[in-house]
């Protein structure tokens, strides 16, 4: 469909009171020192040199110029149709101007976007080939060496065997947490929303990984006493999902003999906010915009102490940002961390 073209005759009228201005003071100043002057001939010549010009500067513009206007906004159509080609295109210089002003610092922000998601695609692929290759050779390594001949030792075997397995369920995380992350993302997991007691749900938390701190000595706690039931409104498996991979994260980095605290406050009417918060050797300031990134790293050396598969926190975002909440961390190097949620609070 061709596009709608607008003439615009400011330039030709705006010029041509120009000469028709310059050469009527001309005639009338040529003709006063003749003594020839009659003014009520001026009108009728500055009339006609008005027409005169108005009809040879239209035209050569819109053949000259106009033309070449028209072939500029047909080009950025080929670029951008759907902000060019609605509505019709005016001749209007400076609307021409204005036009592409903004379609080139439009075309600049999505070009720098583009670089930023570039550059975050090739971090992530590159992430993910190390998340996977790691386990994947190591579970590789240990079944060759048993291939080889070391599986007629009995006590060889059996420690392989068991270093394997865990290889395999690091790379079972792994592929599980991928799958969560994609299904949250295209709003393809569904949320059970249902009202519970989010105090109980985080004793639970705690129960179920005393073990796990036990190991380092650190000490679960609340900050006070809740002998009332604090009742929110959210899909209960996937916040005790949040809470124990926060919780999980604050063993990894506690320090020893530390304390993990969980906190519930209201925060405004409807809203309360949980906060986890421990002791640990904390996060630089740095780090802390990218840190729910998948599979980014706080220590870039690329060994890593702790089993999981390094999604953990991308996860906790998207299951809290489904619930149409907000997450926040706060943190200090060599201080500690604190992780806080909101979540709806049931009347």
């Amino acid at each position: 469909m061709q596009t709608k073209f607008k003439k615009s005759y400011r330039f030709a009228v705006r010029t041509s009171l120009y000469i028709t201005l310059y050469t009527t003071l001309l005639m009338g100043v040529f003709l006063y020192y003749l003594n020839e002057l009659e003014w009520f001939y001026l009108l009728p010549f500055a009339l006609s040199i008005f027409l005169f010009a108005f009809a040879i500067i239209q035209f050569s513009v819109e053949r000259f110029i106009y033309k070449r206007v028209k072939k500029i906004y047909d080009d950025l159509t080929l670029l951008e149709s759907a902000n060019l080609s609605q509505g019709p295109i005016t001749t209007n210089m400076q609307m021409l101007t204005e036009e592409i002003d903004k379609f080139a610092r439009d075309k600049k922000i999505e070009i720098e976007t583009l670089k930023v998601r570039e550059e975050y695609r090739k971090e992530f692929l590159g992430n993910v080939s190390h998340e996977l290759k790691t386990p994947l050779f190591t579970v590789q390594g240990y079944i060759l060496t048993l291939l080889d001949g070391a599986i007629n030792n009995e006590s060889i075997r059996e420690k392989y065997l068991q270093r394997a397995s865990k290889g395999i369920e690091r790379l079972g995380y792994i592929i599980k947490d991928l799958d969560m992350i994609t299904k949250l993302e295209v709003g393809d997991l569904s949320l059970n929303i249902e009202v519970f007691n989010i105090v109980e749900l985080a004793k639970n938390v705690f129960e179920m990984l005393e073990m796990k701190a036990n190991k380092k000595k650190i000490t679960f706690t609340f900050d006070r006493d809740y002998h009332n039931p604090v009742m929110v409104r959210a899909d209960k498996e996937r916040i005790q999902q949040v809470l124990a991979n926060l919780v999980v994260n604050s063993i990894k980095y506690g320090s020893e003999k530390g304390t993990t605290e969980i906190s519930i406050e209201n925060l405004i009417k409807n809203k309360v906010i949980v906060r986890i918060t421990d002791n640990g050797e904390g996060i630089g300031k740095v780090h802390l915009p990218r840190l729910f990134e998948r599979f980014y790293r706080v220590d870039k050396s690329g060994s890593r102490k702790e089993g999981g598969s390094g999604l953990g926190l991308s996860i906790v975002k998207h299951i809290i940002e489904a619930h149409r909440e907000k997450i926040y961390v706060e943190s200090e190097f060599g201080v500690g961390s604190e992780f806080s949620f909101t979540l709806e609070k049931a009347e």
